[in-house]
């Protein structure tokens, strides 16, 4: 840590004989308390990164090459595989690379962009949960109106618009939090990344002012977008239960039920984390809830879009047979493929 006299502005804390010491770097704890676990850890969270980016990457593919799945739902569900994979990869591959060193370091600007683009994203990723539950509305509510409430043009502009309010509001918060927290009693931040609770744990800035910079992001961020999609779905279940057959009730639901089961983890672990004061917070319990929505939930999205759509698994047929298909034509015209099939291979042998 490099010490010298200076006046105090940023992020410093005060040092002996009144000076001011720039903290230009941060200890990173992680799970410094289960040392002997960390290959475990490695192994554990390596395949469930892995899981991530392979699950999301094919939900994009399957999208952007199926026609069956190019419609608006579908396309927001891409973009929110795509914003995964960037969430995910801000926090993933560092914290496994600490996990195998002791010297577990990051730099004042890294910690600052990791904690840009966290906030970022997530913030993004409120507004588009937001997105697809008003699309939900609209296809459950107004199924006459929505090829036109819901077409292309305005799918792009709401994309656009979920991805500038989220960095922009990041950048904002960002400015504010750097020219408000000042550090004095050490740089050691007991968590896996730089996240907003812990470095206000480490700072010495007036508590109040913090409070109340966190409790205006958390009604930009989190509460505004939940209120909408809170009233999208209370507008969805008041139509779906009017209508008298289950059977017609079942399917209506379902074009909603995996939206809502992500929306329920998201928030559920963010109001975890988030909603409880500081005081309050047990710093185990908080990387526990942590892990939930920066590592698992990524890697159960593609999951639960998939296991109940029929649309995902009919696409993934279909792009398997492709795939078959290419092979099997290199295959045999280079003559690497020495055993010949039985039956003349077809596309619709499959479905039968």
């Amino acid at each position: 840590m490099e010490k010298l006299t200076c006046p105090q502005e940023l992020l410093t804390f005060e040092g002996p004989g009144n000076t001011s010491m720039v903290v230009t770097e941060f200890i990173i704890l992680g799970f410094g308390d289960l040392k002997e676990l960390s290959p475990l850890f490695v192994l554990v969270f390596g395949i469930i990164y892995l899981a991530t980016i392979s699950g999301n990457l094919l939900l994009v593919v399957l999208v952007s090459t199926q026609r069956g799945l190019q419609t608006p739902m579908y396309f927001f569900l891409a973009t929110l595989s795509c914003l995964e994979i960037c969430y995910t990869s801000n926090i993933v591959p560092r914290m496994l690379v600490d996990f195998l060193r002791e010297n577990r370091v990051i730099s004042m600007t890294g910690c600052i962009i990791q904690l840009y683009f966290f906030g970022a994203l997530g913030s993004t990723e409120c507004y588009l949960l937001a997105v697809m539950s008003y699309d939900r509305y609209l296809a459950v509510c107004q199924p006459l109106h929505y090829p036109t409430l819901m077409n292309g043009t305005i799918c792009v502009r709401l994309i656009i618009g979920s991805w500038v309010s989220g960095f922009t509001v990041a950048a904002v918060f960002q400015a504010t939090m750097v020219s408000t927290l000042t550090f004095c009693d050490g740089n050691e931040i007991d968590h896996f990344f730089c996240d907003l609770k812990p470095l206000q744990k480490l700072s010495r800035s007036d508590p109040h002012l913090v409070n109340l910079i966190c409790m205006s992001l958390t009604v930009l961020v989190t509460l505004a977008p939940f209120g909408l999609t809170l009233a999208s779905y209370w507008r969805i279940l008041s139509v779906v239960l009017q209508i008298p057959s289950v059977t017609g009730r079942q399917k209506a639901f379902s074009t909603c039920s995996s939206h809502l089961v992500v929306v329920t983890l998201f928030y559920g672990t963010l109001i975890l984390v988030y909603a409880v004061p500081l005081k309050n917070q047990v710093p185990a319990l908080n990387k526990a809830f942590s892990l939930l929505y920066t590592v698992v939930t990524p890697m159960c999205n593609p999951l639960i879009y998939s296991l109940k759509n029929k649309d995902v698994k009919e696409a993934l047929k279909k792009l398997s047979i492709c795939c078959y298909d290419e092979f099997y034509k290199s295959g045999k015209n280079d003559g690497s493929l020495k055993v010949k099939a039985k039956v003349p291979f077809s596309r619709n042998s499959y479905f039968d």
